[in-house]
């Protein structure tokens, strides 16, 4: 006996599934015919923009309503850019210039680009409070460490994306800038009572509620007074007395990607996932990236299954589909004209900070410092490279590079250095203290900037990320360009 079509559909109505490549598959619109509520798109899915736009086009050729969202945050996490970095400063550079009408104005343009190709809800903007310098998966996504000035800046972003016609969505509640662990892989845990959280974490929450934000996203983190044992995205304390009775919050909850380990492992798979999300009190789940036909089935047939046992009340899965289709409802594709091309190149200029001076780097030898890459960031180019005129650039990894080796490669020239997150990228450290201990060497953070500073180098240079807009603003002041 196959599944009662009126409870899949129920089912379907709060999943937001993803498809592989740049063309959307039959199963993919099939299933939003059949009330799939939407699709991610991930950086397998974005060739060029008239593709984005005529993938999104049969996406509503399946229901017109249909959920189309995507990771645009500018900076280190781009989907629209993904080939070459995103022309728009991260939260951290934003953060830096510390300009709320720049951060409306640089979502306005975020959002003015994803409505023209047809995008109608952006899983951004991240308004985690970054306390943690060792934090391995938020860093130049947030907008500072101070919470007053990353709730200001959070306002500012969702005001700006959703006067373009394209739904925000604040993560990722309670709070995931504390945390020195990353729930693409674990379930990291912030143990601190919630009155710390209510200081230190939640005021950008309680900012962008306030500035009407459409969706807010669940942490796949573990906050033991609130959530025990498990993550915030299966806790009802977190979900509904905290977000929803204490704060306020009206609109849709989605969760993290439920394939991530922070879920998945925990609960067992992504269907059992689904289940404990939905009880819980979340409305839009987030299936993931690697998705296909048969994947989305055993997740509905996993929540009907629920359903009939008595392990999760029809009454909340209704609930939450119907939050679902009224954020769809409200975000048809819009029509909208993208800002100028130089936005997020002066946003990005105003962001860098030197100490130290840069004067004197005639043709220097260019040393990038390998880094990899987050799973939320994927595998984007970054560094001064694409901006550079007539320089030699070598990239090294940090632990295997010879001090020596460098020094005699660059001869007469100065050094300039470039890498993210060189407090804690293993042998980044020591590399620098060897090179500017005995050549003029010039440091360029493209990561979090941490306390640490090199001792010996003639200057830091901070952009607050590594965007293609933040990696041409470091070759302007260098004087590389």
């Amino acid at each position: 006996m196959g599944l009662d079509p009126g409870l899949r559909r129920l089912a379907l109505g709060t999943l937001l599934a993803a498809y592989p490549g740049p063309v959307p598959p039959d199963w993919a619109v099939d299933l939003v015919a059949e009330g799939l509520a939407g699709h991610t798109l991930f950086g397998t899915n974005v060739h060029d923009p008239a593709q984005v736009a005529a993938s999104t086009a049969a996406l509503r050729a399946g229901r017109a309503d249909v959920l189309v969202a995507i990771d645009e945050e500018g900076g280190d996490v781009t989907r629209l850019a993904h080939a070459t970095g995103s022309p728009y400063p991260g939260n951290a550079a934003l953060g830096a210039v510390d300009d709320v009408g720049l951060t409306r104005e640089v979502y306005a343009a975020i959002g003015a680009e994803l409505a023209a190709l047809g995008v109608t809800l952006d899983l951004a903007p991240t308004v985690d409070v970054n306390t943690a310098d060792e934090n391995p998966v938020i860093g130049t996504r947030s907008f500072g460490a101070d919470p007053l000035r990353v709730a200001a800046h959070s306002a500012a972003a969702v005001l700006g994306l959703q006067a373009a016609g394209v739904a925000a969505c604040a993560k990722h509640f309670p709070g995931h800038g504390a945390t020195v662990a990353d729930s693409h892989h674990e379930l990291p845990t912030v143990d601190v009572p919630p009155a710390v959280l209510r200081e230190r974490d939640l005021p950008p929450f309680a900012a962008v509620i306030d500035a009407g934000v459409e969706a807010i996203m669940t942490a796949h983190i573990r906050v033991p007074a609130l959530t025990g044992d498990g993550p915030a995205t299966f806790s009802r304390a977190v979900l509904v007395d905290l977000l929803r009775g204490e704060y306020g919050f009206t609109g849709v909850v989605v969760t993290d990607a439920l394939e991530m380990q922070g879920a998945a492992l925990t609960a067992g798979g992504v269907g059992p996932a689904a289940v404990r999300a939905l009880a819980a009190g979340a409305d839009l789940l987030c299936v993931g990236a690697k998705v296909d036909a048969s994947l989305v089935e055993r997740v509905v047939t996993g929540i009907v299954a629920a359903i009939g046992d008595g392990g999760l009340d029809r009454v909340r899965v209704e609930q939450a589909a119907e939050r679902t289709a009224a954020l769809a409802a409200r975000t048809r594709a819009a029509t909208a004209v993208p800002a100028t091309a130089d936005l997020g190149y002066a946003a990005a200029r105003r962001a860098v900070r030197v100490e130290g001076t840069v004067d004197g780097l005639d043709r220097p030898l260019v040393v990038q410092v390998y880094a990899a890459s987050t799973i939320a960031e994927g595998r984007v180019p970054w560094g001064l490279g694409p901006h550079l005129t007539d320089v030699e650039q070598v990239r090294v990894v940090a632990e295997e590079a010879d001090p020596q080796e460098l020094r005699r490669l660059a001869g007469a020239r100065p050094i300039v250095l470039v890498g993210r997150h060189l407090h804690r990228l293993p042998g980044a450290s020591d590399l620098v203290a060897a090179l500017a201990a005995a050549h003029p060497t010039t440091v360029v953070e493209m990561g979090w900037p941490a306390a640490w500073r090199p001792a010996g180098a003639r200057a830091f240079v901070t952009t607050y990320g590594a965007s293609h807009a933040n990696g041409r603003a470091a070759a302007e002041v260098l004087g590389l360009v």
